[in-house]
């Protein structure tokens, strides 16, 4: 019986069937396609709303952290503000509570103006736009009905989305290949706009209507991405590109992040402007009719999309290639292409990709310059390396925004790629040790690569827990060896369960614990060892001791059901991250964990939490799309009396520990300070920043005690941020009283960061990169030194940090 996909996790939701352009590769309008004809222009209110509830059921009941809707047409700000707000509240409130929700716009960009962009500022709206490059390249296509060009009203779109009031919502750059074009001058007329991320996209062909190939060159289309990707690795990399990006990841055994290669499933719907469901726009280039499925919003729900023969045509992965792609040697990576391009009148889609030759002459290419790079790139090739043992390059941008203490959601989110390539890593190793003649051990690794195979989103989404690499590193290491096929058994049955396979996994128990990390626990009775667990559409069944339990997704979060106590997920305005008190392994820190919450105090971290994002999301908008994109998970921590307490693991990149205080500013406070250490033990996951031979003890300003350099680097890192939350802080907090407090914090906090950054430039450990980042960080601290703070507060400030200096160094000097 063919198994659905996991579950649709994209929505395209058209907001107006028509365009004010007439782009002439426009696959809507000058394909094969002709619905859009009898479609209305702009979507309903009724639909906005029967769509949003069906995203949300669907999220629901499959446990989605979150879902993407793109906003999209025709050109969709046709629609107008007022309807685009309409839909940006009906996802909202229909989400609200179920999961994450990342909104997106694309557009064409020559009706952007400052009204649109403070609409998407409010909602959370992120901006991708259109544009093939330079001018002339641009005007080939994108024209007006009456010929005139678009070029300038979509730079100035572009100019909009850069200013620092918007570069937030600057999603990216889309670009249509078209070969005629100078690669040279499309790469650098994008470059030059220093977008946060571009997709270059072939231009939609069959085998029909094949897309143009000039004499002289079989693979005219990889050629022309060479020439990009050669000038793009020239100017170091300055943008990530999606199509290189994905060819990087499946090289290194990743899944893509694009769907036009590899083999995941697709998780992709259309909601056109009637209500109907459709597949991928990209089908309308094959023939009429052949994205429709038949399908609409009010009759029918996304788990009825995902049992249309179209969409189960699609998640096959490898099995649904021709034979030609199956025994071809890169198909791995090319995953057959783009799947309406495969499309041919007689044999339908059972056919290579028409941009096959193309495809493997560009992935081979692409491996080529990786394996020159590679040696200078490897770990310890040298201080300027960007790039530490996952693999995964760090950009220069994203560097220099880390290294001012910020870092967005573009920098963070390459960091999460870098640390889930090391648990990749990690994973391999530990499988390494299974001992064949243990059958748990064996059986769970042999699950653990059928899932990676069929299912690879899923077993990544189960390695990006945060407790997975304290465990892995523990095995490796001979401190949990008789852990081993517990570990992976645990990890195979959250992977199992994410992609909704009916697979059965043999788990051991801990003390009468089901562990599913990053899901929950069951509590089992009978003192049985270990339990059967198998994933059905509602949740799941548990054998064990006799018995058979079946748990739904949402049950226990109420803390109601005797067996079943899953992870609690708190979501606001754009950040889902989970309240982790169920994990056993979750004990990583200096201070004790809480046990699982009460109904009553997972409502009151919920409620703190709401208003601490909002501060952040108001006071503090450098740090929070960083946040959002990398904070994944909250362990609380018990609390001490009289003092505030929060940690971080070395190892545990997306989590921290907290207990939670009575306000929201001095949770917002912890939040932002201990992510800064999250994000720097990221950064030197990545780059050798110091030598870690030195083994000097140095004066850190907050400290009663002598650091390592280490030590000193985080707590530096984190300060710039606890500086920056007291500077704000000193204007916004309620009252004269609260204002005044906070201004002798920055005045303090400031004299500390500046001596801690010029303690770090002077003791001579740094790298070349760690130089780099040091300036960084010593550039945001000597922006602060000019403000004004009030006389008194100032000299408070210096007489405390002397006076600590003083006492400290009688502490520690040397005894006779």
């Amino acid at each position: 019986m063919e198994q659905p996909p996991p579950a649709l996790s994209q929505v395209v939701l058209k907001m107006h069937s028509r365009c004010d352009l007439a782009c002439d590769h426009c696959y809507v309008y000058e394909h094969a396609d002709s619905s859009w004809r009898g479609r209305p222009r702009a979507v309903s209110q009724e639909i906005l709303a029967a769509t949003a509830a069906r995203i949300a059921e669907h999220a629901r009941a499959h446990r989605l952290p979150r879902v993407r809707v793109v906003l999209h047409g025709g050109e969709p700000l046709l629609a107008g503000p007022a309807l685009l707000r309409r839909a940006g509240e009906e996802l909202y409130r229909a989400l609200r509570g179920v999961c994450a929700l990342d909104l997106r716009i694309h557009t064409n960009g020559v009706l952007l103006d400052e009204e649109f962009c403070e609409l998407f500022r409010e909602l959370g709206i992120r901006v991708g736009v259109s544009l093939d490059g330079d001018r002339a390249s641009n005007d080939r296509h994108r024209r007006y009905a009456d010929g005139r060009s678009s070029h300038a009203r979509v730079l100035a779109a572009v100019a909009l989305l850069t200013r620092p009031r918007y570069r937030e919502l600057f999603a990216g750059l889309l670009c249509t290949i078209d070969i005629d074009n100078d690669p040279v001058a499309v790469h650098d007329a994008l470059a030059a706009l220093r977008p946060p991320r571009v997709d270059f996209l072939l231009p939609h062909a069959t085998w029909d209507t094949p897309p143009p190939r000039p004499p002289g060159s079989p693979t005219p289309y990889a050629d022309w991405l060479d020439t990009v990707y050669r000038r793009w690795e020239a100017g170091g990399r300055a943008f990530p590109v999606r199509l290189f990006e994905s060819v990087h990841r499946t090289l290194r055994g990743a899944s893509s992040v694009t769907e036009s290669l590899g083999l995941a499933p697709a998780d992709l719907v259309v909601v056109e402007t009637d209500g109907t469901f459709e597949q991928a726009d990209s089908l309308k280039t094959a023939y009429d009719g052949a994205p429709a499925t038949g399908l609409n919003v009010f009759d029918h729900g996304l788990d009825d999309v995902l049992g249309h023969p179209g969409v189960l045509a699609r998640q096959k992965g490898i099995e649904a290639l021709c034979a030609r792609c199956t025994a071809c040697p890169v198909v791995q990576h090319c995953g057959g292409g783009l799947y309406a391009h495969r499309y041919r009148t007689g044999s339908g889609f059972d056919n290579p990709s028409v941009y096959c030759p193309d495809l493997m002459a560009l992935i081979m290419n692409i491996r080529g310059h990786e394996s020159l790079r590679a040696p200078a790139a490897a770990p310890g090739a040298g201080p300027d390396a960007l790039d530490g043992g996952s693999g995964q390059p760090l950009e220069p941008a994203d560097f220099e925004e880390l290294a001012a203490g910020f870092g967005g959601a573009a920098a963070v989110d390459r960091l999460a790629l870098a640390q889930l390539d090391l648990n990749r890593e990690l994973l391999a190793a530990v499988g390494g040790r299974v001992d064949p003649g243990d059958p748990r051990a064996g059986a769970a690794w042999e699950l653990l690569l059928d899932l990676d195979a069929a299912a690879p989103h899923a077993l990544e989404t189960a390695l990006t827990h945060p407790y997975f690499r304290p465990w892995a590193l523990g095995v490796l290491g001979g401190r949990g060896p008789d852990t081993l096929a517990g570990g992976l058994a645990e990890l195979a049955a959250a992977a199992a369960l994410r992609a909704r396979r009916a697979d059965t996994v043999v788990v051991p128990l801990r003390r009468g614990t089901l562990r599913l990390p990053g899901i929950g626990r069951a509590l089992l009775p009978g003192g049985a060892e270990e339990a059967e667990m198998t994933a059905e559409s509602y949740g799941f069944t548990v054998r064990c001791g006799g018995q058979r339990l079946r748990m739904g997704w949402s049950e226990g979060l109420d803390g109601r059901t005797p067996h079943w106590e899953p992870v609690r997920l708190f979501e606001a305005d754009g950040w889902t991250v989970a309240l982790e008190d169920t994990d056993p392994l979750r004990d990583r820190y200096q201070w004790p964990v809480e046990d699982r919450l009460p109904a009553t105090g997972a409502r009151a971290w919920a409620t703190g939490l709401a208003a601490a994002w909002s501060l952040i999301r108001r006071q503090l908008p450098r740090y929070a799309p960083g946040m959002a994109a990398g904070l994944r998970a909250i362990t609380p921590l018990t609390p001490r009396p009289g003092s505030d307490t929060s940690a971080t693991c070395r190892d545990a990149f997306g989590a921290v520990g907290a207990a939670r205080p009575a306000d929201p500013a001095p949770l917002a406070l912890l939040l932002v300070h201990e992510f800064q250490h999250v994000k720097l033990g990221a950064v030197l996951d990545c780059c050798d920043l110091y030598d870690p031979e030195d083994t000097g003890r140095y004066y850190a300003p907050w400290r009663e005690d002598p650091r390592p350099l280490g030590g000193l680097f985080q707590g530096t890192y984190a300060h710039l941020a606890v500086t920056d939350f007291w500077r704000v802080r000193r204007t916004l907090a309620d009252g004269p009283a609260e204002r005044g407090r906070a201004e002798a914090e920055f005045a303090r906090r400031r004299q500390q960061t500046t001596d801690a950054v010029d303690t770090l430039a002077r003791c001579g450990s740094l790298s070349a990169l760690g130089k780099r980042f040091v300036a960084g960080m010593g550039e945001s601290a000597a922006a602060w030194r000019d403000e004004r703070v009030a006389p008194e507060a100032l000299a408070g400030a210096r007489s405390s940090v002397r006076s600590h200096r003083d006492a400290w160094r009688a502490r520690n000097a040397p005894r006779a």
